[in-house]
């Protein structure tokens, strides 16, 4: 029942923190942090930060079916446990942000904004940030799984890398990145009685 409560107030968290973003002052803050963000783009960073964005979906899927097959192959109970657990609140994530997505339907910054260049262009809606909730939600998982400081560094920079290249790409608002972060870890943390 807690983790259910938990979900819900992460959840709930994220559509306030839209209703705030929609306010005038929150949205122009928004596009000044993406304004101030993009002044300081080179060319070695954009690349850098194409890549992360560009290997995210692939990393939410290699992370459970690793740890899967290494379970298998150590015959690990526990750890094959972990693999449903991780893939399981990703997919939840998954789920939930598609949800919010259509439910809010903000607009990305790009087409909010004619005058902001981002490095790429984007379909759909702004809200939450699918990207970096299911890298919170990968990471957030696996953190609780193995909570040793050599899988929770790297994890959470890991996902915070993800959440910081889609704003220097211009194809989400802060608060979108911030709710995409509670989202994962809020899914991580309600899904918790599936892990070993």
């Amino acid at each position: 029942m807690k983790r259910i409560a938990f979900i819900l107030v992460s959840w709930m968290t994220c559509l306030s923190g839209f209703t705030l973003a929609q306010e005038k002052p929150a949205s122009t803050l928004d596009i000044r942090i993406l304004e101030s963000i993009a002044e300081t783009r080179t060319e070695p960073q954009t690349q850098t930060f194409k890549v992360l964005s560009d290997i995210n979906n692939y990393v939410q899927v290699a992370v459970p079916v690793g740890l899967l097959v290494a379970g298998a192959v150590n015959n690990d109970k526990a750890m094959r446990q972990n693999a449903l657990y991780v893939a399981s609140s990703t997919a939840v994530t998954a789920l939930v942000n598609v949800g919010i997505k259509h439910l809010i339907k903000r607009s990305r910054p790009f087409k909010k904004y004619p005058n902001f260049i981002s490095v790429r262009t984007a379909s759909g809606y702004s809200f939450p940030s699918g990207h970096t909730s299911s890298a919170f939600a990968t990471a957030s998982a696996l953190s609780r799984a193995y909570s040793k400081w050599y899988v929770v560094a790297p994890s959470l920079l890991w996902a915070s890398s993800v959440g910081y290249s889609r704003m220097y790409l211009g194809v989400h608002y802060p608060t979108d990145v911030l709710a995409g972060a509670v989202l994962g870890a809020g899914s991580a943390f309600a899904l918790d009685g599936l892990r070993k």
